[in-house]
């Protein structure tokens, strides 16, 4: 298989996550914090080498790599955050800013259940502090169980109204069922996010997906456009608006945003949704182009020993390939993840691989909320129920 060198290069920066932390999490109070990414991280690579062995500097830094990989979707800022955070616990042992950057480093490692044990320690050392009240809700989110999820984000919200409760809130109620009371909290969290570019694009947008889930297109639009106008070059704002007119039919539209953000983090499913629109723009070319950077995206994965991914698995399930490959991708994923979306990519990988009857004792666990999600309802009606 022959892959541009380009394509091949940018496929190599790709991180293979889908559950990443809420942005807003990032927004914190302070003269550094406010700055842009890359001037926040310039300013704390100064403050340390002024004073190296300063523990909150550290975690300054750490704390900047972290936002850094939320805009850029880079895992290696990951890694770079975990070294500052080690070497600022040995010189100042049990603080808490590095414990909770420790956990904010598992959360995006996907160790939930790590998560959850951890920020049990931190809110009873620490029971005033919002932030792993967030964290734990965040890891009961992904591991599906939502009442205890409840019970966290009540205290988070209890301690401090604001963007980090809003946007969880919102996202909670939205996969427990209630999308209006979600697109209510999405609002203030939008109206909490202002200080913070990227933090406000992340809410935009996601206030864009609710209204496209609940069918509110043109309000969509307006909200993935609001996005890119605070943060130019925002991949999941071009997504968004690919999105919308991929939906209206717009397809040379579609594909025009659908291809921004993909040159910006070539995502699996921005090659997914590009592979079936170039097919109905009738450009098989450009649609099999798509299919290998997919199968690069897989190469890639199983030589860093990657097997998790959901959003893959629906991709190749969608297009018919690699069934067997997607099957793995899926129930591996199961072993971290049991939430609503986990199921539904596992019923229809089950389901496009002739197992039936597994596939709707999955489909029960992932409509068991009655969570307002497009494709749940075709995949559930797909499978007869």
């Amino acid at each position: 298989m022959q892959v541009a060198p380009e394509a091949e290069k940018n496929m190599r920066t790709l991180i293979l996550i889908t559950a990443l932390i809420p942005a807003a999490f990032a927004a914190r109070f302070g003269t550094v914090e406010q700055l842009p990414t890359d001037q926040r991280i310039a300013a704390c690579q100064k403050a340390i080498a002024e004073n190296p062995k300063d523990a909150s500097k550290l975690d300054d830094l750490a704390s900047a790599y972290l936002q850094k990989m939320r805009e850029t979707t880079d895992f290696s800022y990951v890694d770079r955050a975990d070294k500052l955070v080690q070497q600022s616990l040995k010189l100042q042992p049990g603080h808490f800013g590095g414990e909770l950057l420790h956990v904010e480093i598992e959360m995006n490692r996907h160790h939930f259940q790590t998560v959850v044990t951890l920020t049990g320690a931190l809110t009873k050392s620490t029971a005033d502090d919002v932030r792993p009240w967030a964290l734990m809700g965040d890891a009961l989110m992904e591991i599906g169980d939502y009442d205890r999820a409840a019970t966290a984000y009540e205290q988070m919200l209890k301690l401090r109204p604001g963007l980090t409760s809003y946007n969880r809130v919102a996202w909670y109620r939205f996969v427990t069922g209630d999308p209006e009371g979600a697109i209510s909290a999405m609002r203030q969290a939008v109206h909490a996010a202002r200080a913070t570019p990227e933090n406000l694009a992340w809410c935009l947008v996601d206030l864009g997906n609710l209204y496209f889930k609940t069918g509110r297109l043109e309000d969509a639009e307006v909200e993935y456009k609001a996005a890119l106008q605070v943060f130019p070059h925002y991949h999941p704002g071009f997504a968004g608006l690919g999105r919308v007119q991929a939906a209206r039919h717009r397809t040379a539209e579609a594909i025009a945003n659908y291809a921004r953000a993909e040159a910006i983090v070539p995502m699996p499913e921005y090659a997914g949704a590009l592979r079936d629109l170039y097919l109905e723009d009738g450009n098989a070319a450009e649609s099999k182009k798509q299919e290998q950077l997919l199968d690069v995206v897989d190469q890639l994965a199983k030589a860093n020993f990657e097997n998790t991914d959901r959003t893959l698995a629906l991709v190749f399930a969608d297009e018919g390939r690699h069934l067997d490959r997607a099957l793995e991708l899926a129930q591996n994923e199961l072993a971290f993840r049991q939430d609503v979306y986990t199921y539904d990519a596992l019923a229809w990988v089950l389901f496009k691989n002739g197992k039936v009857e597994q596939a709707r004792e999955a489909m029960k666990k992932a409509i068991a909320w009655k969570t307002p999600e497009p494709s749940f309802a075709r995949h559930a009606k797909a499978m007869g129920m």
